[in-house]
């Protein structure tokens, strides 16, 4: 059974912050965008604040998604900060 894998894209600051602008990462069935998080947020530094007090938004094949947004093989997760008015 191959590994099925997500591609995660960070942009804006968070590109700039994590020093990266793509990982390709493991998922397992019903991971979900949250499980994600959680484990990017757990490498502890930087990565904390994925789930800090600032909220990142979230994108998966381009469509505006949640945490509890369910995840499948081949997916396109995406993280960018809010949006600010202005």
């Amino acid at each position: 059974m191959s590994e099925t894998t997500v591609t995660v894209l960070f942009f804006a600051r968070l590109r700039e912050e994590l020093e990266t602008d793509r990982l390709t990462l493991p998922v397992s069935p019903g991971d979900t965008v949250g499980d994600v998080l959680s484990r990017l947020a757990a490498r502890g530094g930087r990565w904390a604040q994925l789930q800090g007090d600032q909220p990142v938004m979230i994108a998966v094949n381009q469509t505006m998604a949640r945490p509890g947004t369910a995840l499948s093989g081949d997916d396109e997760v995406a993280f960018f900060p809010p949006v600010t008015g202005g």
